[in-house]
């Protein structure tokens, strides 16, 4: 842009919705028009290529500017994912930060307008003195934390990864989460009639097997009638209050009677009618009648994004009627169709990768069911001999190793004994050598280091690596294997998304990312650009990091979201 002019050059803006830091004075807009003049005044500021944003939670105030019709470009700093590079496992809200590292405590914002809930005050009722030292001291703090910040970005070796990844990823979190996702409303009345007809049927299955009627919602309740009253077990697990337990892991272990199959089932359908089917017509936005769910970098640890107002990441999917809410996400208009796009067992392609190991490898590069494969090898038949049972219990010991499942696990979860676990574990490591070298390979890295990292050196620091406590060491053991997996399939989802957004825009494409869950992303995809966004998006995707094994990307399309997967 052309260079603002200089009466606003080289100042401090503090940007508070209508309150403004112009030339070192605190300005509050009396009214809509002065509003406007002032922002149109500023916009050459926000606009300008060449002059640095910096911001603590700067998709916040991008979002914010976007409200007034203002876009910001240049380079961005974001205090909040510096840290989170830096010290992924702290809290990385600026008052902690402040303290931690200015050895200031900034004001807090509740002590202007009180905690959040009903009571909280708008900022406008706060005084125009206190208004304006919280605002200045804001924009203060985050400037020192970011001189800070960015030589500590260098000291980690995370600025390469700040630069090119998490940074750019703002912009594309911005606009997918200002897109938002169409609704299917009535869908979802229908669904929870359906819901509530079969909650009912479960409710009277229950009761008459237990001889009455009780509070199934209560634990107490349910205690007593499971196991006083039917005597289930013969010595039933308590909690520390001394009532019994009736954890999902308590019961899931007492399938053999159909109350507790009943029970279970029960659960399930509430919570998915509660948290999902009832819930997501009430996060609609007033205005575009669309979902718009905030996406969070600086989360999880692993460096995979997480979500909420709604979190569309834990939307259930390994049950029939959790697959449904899925129909309820449909395209913007009859225009538009929803595409998703989905990495095939990225996490079992990058240990195979990481570890070098030639067998996995091998069987990647050839384009074999991965599970098929390892089974032939396992239990040493030809590929077509493979039989169901066998190919299910390699499925179990391939997604197993990446989590540290141990034999016991293994046995319960495949219904077979524990010494045929072991057997199975072990020929599995027969199998692939490699892999079990770079397992153990990456827990002395982690002993040495207190850090393991992936393939675009986002660390994972592992404080308990070396604990006297066998139960918290063994967990971070898992970590040192996991963390690497999970974190770079998180960070090739990245690329591919920075890629994928940047080719949208340069080819003034009409159709949009909407969704990332995990490993697929969702697109509302313009009927006359169906095939160029098939192409494109596989494309960005398979060849957002270069490996020793392919990555491989499932594109479908359909009417809803489930259609679409």
């Amino acid at each position: 842009g052309s260079r603002p002019p200089a009466k606003i050059r080289n100042c401090v803006f503090v940007i508070r919705f209508f309150f403004l830091l112009v030339d070192g004075q605190f300005c509050t807009v009396e009214n809509q028009e002065e509003s406007q003049r002032l922002i149109e005044e500023l916009r050459p500021f926000f606009e300008a290529e060449y002059i640095e944003k910096i911001a603590h939670n700067i998709k916040y105030d991008i979002k914010v500017l976007a409200k007034y019709n203002l876009s910001v470009k240049g380079k961005l700093f974001d205090t909040m994912l510096a840290h989170y590079l830096i010290n992924p496992d702290m809290r990385h809200n600026m008052d902690i930060l402040s303290e931690t590292y200015l050895n200031y405590q900034p004001i807090s914002i509740e002590t202007l307008i009180g905690k959040k809930g009903k009571n909280q005050q708008s900022f406008r009722t706060v005084e125009l003195a206190k208004q304006t030292e919280y605002a200045v001291e804001d924009a203060d703090v985050t400037y020192q934390l970011k001189e800070l910040f960015e030589k500590q970005l260098v000291e980690t070796d995370t600025k390469k990864l700040f630069d090119e990844i998490e940074m750019p990823l703002v912009p594309v979190l911005t606009a997918m989460e200002l897109e938002g996702i169409n609704l299917n409303v009535e869908f979802l009345t229908e669904l929870s009639d359906e819901l509530t007809s079969d909650i009912q049927k479960l409710e009277k299955g229950i009761y008459e097997q237990a001889g009455k009627e009780f509070n199934l919602a209560s634990p107490r309740q349910l205690g007593v009638v499971l196991f006083e009253d039917m005597k289930l077990v013969d010595k039933p697990k308590k909690t520390k209050t001394g009532q019994y337990s009736t954890s999902e892991d308590v019961l899931s272990k007492l399938k053999e009677h159909q109350i507790i199959n009943d029970i279970l089932n029960w659960r399930s359908l509430i919570k998915l009618q509660n948290t999902y089917i009832d819930a997501l017509p009430g996060q609609l936005n007033e205005n575009t009648k669309r979902i718009h769910t905030d996406y969070h970098q600086a989360v999880a640890a692993t460096g995979r994004l997480s979500s909420n107002n709604p979190n569309l990441q834990n939307i259930p999917i390994r049950t029939e009627r959790g697959r449904q809410v899925r129909k309820a996400f449909i395209p913007k208009n009859s225009h538009y169709t929803l595409m998703a796009a989905d990495y095939s067992q990225i996490e079992l392609r990058i240990i195979a990768a990481l570890s070098g190991d030639e067998s996995m490898i091998e069987s990647f590069v050839k384009g074999e069911d991965i599970h098929s494969a390892t089974a032939a090898k396992v239990f040493g038949v030809g590929l077509d001999e493979v039989t169901r049972e066998q190919r299910s219990n390699a499925k179990a010991v391939n997604f197993g190793i990446i989590y540290g499942q141990g034999a016991f696990t293994l046995a319960q979860q495949q219904g077979i004994s524990r010494k045929e676990a072991k057997e199975l574990i072990d020929n599995y490591y027969t199998t692939y050598p490699k892999l079990k070298a770079y397992m153990a390979n990456q827990v002395d890295n982690a002993r040495d280091n207190g850090y393991v990292e992936t393939i675009l050196q986002r660390r994972r620091y592992l404080k308990n690596i070396n604990s006297q406590n066998a139960i918290v060491r063994a967990g971070d053991e898992r970590n040192a294997v996991n963390a690497p997996i999970q974190g770079s399939a998180a960070d090739i989802i990245k690329l591919a998304m920075i890629n994928i957004h940047d080719k949208l825009s340069n080819n003034d494409l009409q159709s949009k990312m909407l969704l990332q869950v995990h490993d697929e992303l969702v697109f509302d995809v313009h009927k006359d650009e169906i095939e160029a966004m098939k192409s494109l998006v596989k494309y960005e995707m398979e060849n957002a990091y270069k490996m020793a094994v392919p990555l491989d990307v499932e594109v479908d399309m359909g009417e809803n979201w489930l259609e679409a997967h």
